[in-house]
């Protein structure tokens, strides 16, 4: 039997900025200066990655990621899987998708493709990728290395936490988060109970567009924003909160509220089913031109998971995929959603279910980053082949269906 001898790389670690940093002005991202991509000294190239991804409004976290395999958090909320005929297709333990740390575009941050071996090794030491030359020369790849440090400290509920001394608040509430959700106390500084959030403050667009307080009480995490009187969810605070029926209900409602402000609407309450609302043209001309409403929608995404809706996230990921890549809308939230919402899904086969569209649906592939060059390599063998009548259910799947084209030629 053959023998793989797997390296284990030691992490550099370097200081990152909060992926919950302030949300940027369009005035400040479009004054961020533009740099040479191009240099080839590895030092330059990450000091450039790093101000272009402050540009496009998205910003790292703070937290030492390591490499692990994804683990359900000891919470009360179970992670429902949603079967489908794509995701079936991936078995984590599947010899084929195994992917060596010696490939082209491996990422250390990213646990997509590992398998059962590679989480024993995971928890045996810290993992990090070796910085090969074709990737260093990458931008993209760098850009997705950095926030793959802040999905996977999400994904793994944040295994390495330290919070800033200053975002720490004595407060008398232990349970700040869930009270407000049950409607016993207001969100600060604004001082607004959450029924006032669901009732006056829905289709308010300019009061959500402006007003940037509220965000954290709605969607909160584990993980400080800039809200300094908004508390962090505790790990008991979290199960208290799943295991209550109207927190959830509550929190339902105030996905439906942004989801209205980006032309978006729920579709099915039991499976996440999103598409775009009647006002979707002009809410998406806001969303394509605020780009801060990406970190939003990041926040939104990490909430859904973890607070009981962890089905609800590869529904709207994969919305925006199809209206990025598929359909060229929004081409400001498109880098956004490759390097952020696909990775803050929670199902690692939904995760390469979803990697997979993408990849299917970008144009120019040898510019694809966001999975191994394995991978890359297999998935394109399948689009060279030429389908057969009872394979074409399969391949039509990555394209339009019929009923959003229709509804396309109408609009």
């Amino acid at each position: 039997m053959r023998r793989i001898v797997r390296f284990l790389a030691i992490p550099w670690l370097k200081s990152v900025e909060s992926q919950a940093d302030p949300e940027k002005s369009v005035e400040d991202q479009q004054n961020c200066p533009k740099v040479n991509v191009e240099e080839k000294v590895v030092e330059v190239v990450e000091v450039v990655e790093a101000e272009q991804s402050r540009c496009i409004g998205q910003n790292e976290n703070s937290a030492a990621g390591k490499r692990a395999a994804d683990f359900n958090r000891d919470l009360a909320c179970k992670r429902p899987r949603l079967g489908s005929g794509d995701s079936d297709e991936f078995d984590s333990d599947d010899e084929e998708y195994r992917v060596e740390t010696t490939d082209e575009l491996y990422c250390g941050y990213d646990s997509t493709w590992e398998s059962e071996g590679d989480r024993e090794e995971a928890q045996r030491g810290t993992l990090m990728r070796n910085r090969r030359p074709a990737a260093s020369k990458h931008y993209k790849f760098s850009r997705f290395e950095n926030s793959a440090r802040d999905m996977q400290n999400y994904r793994h509920d944040y295994p390495n936490q330290t919070r800033p001394q200053r975002f720490i608040n004595p407060v008398s509430d232990d349970k700040p988060n869930l009270n407000f959700y049950l409607g016993s106390t207001p969100s600060l500084p604004d001082g607004v109970y959450i029924y006032q959030f669901h009732s006056e403050w829905y289709a308010k667009y300019d009061q959500l567009e402006f007003v940037h307080s509220y965000i954290q009480w709605l969607f909160p995490l584990q993980e400080p924003g800039m809200n300094h009187e908004a508390t962090t969810l505790t790990k008991e605070e979290i199960k208290e909160f799943c295991q209550n029926r109207n927190a959830k209900a509550s929190l339902l409602k105030s996905y439906k509220l942004m989801l209205d402000f980006y032309g978006i609407r729920l579709c099915d309450e039991n499976t996440g089913e999103v598409k775009r609302a009647s006002n979707w043209r002009d809410r998406f001309d806001n969303l394509n031109s605020h780009t801060h409403n990406n970190l939003r929608i990041t926040r939104i995404l990490k909430c859904l998971g973890t607070l009981g809706y962890p089905h609800y996230q590869a529904p709207l990921v994969r919305f925006f995929l199809k209206e990025t890549l598929v359909r060229k809308e929004l081409p400001n939230v498109k880098d956004s959603v490759l390097n952020y919402f696909v990775f803050a899904v929670l199902d690692k086969k939904q995760r390469r279910s979803l990697l997979k569209f993408a990849y299917f649906n970008y144009d120019c592939k040898d510019e694809f980053v966001w999975c191994p060059k394995k991978i890359q390599m297999m998935w394109s063998r399948q689009l060279a082949s030429k389908p057969q009548n009872g394979n074409k259910k399969a391949f039509e799947y990555w394209s339009l269906d019929k009923e959003d084209e229709a509804k396309d030629q109408a609009n």
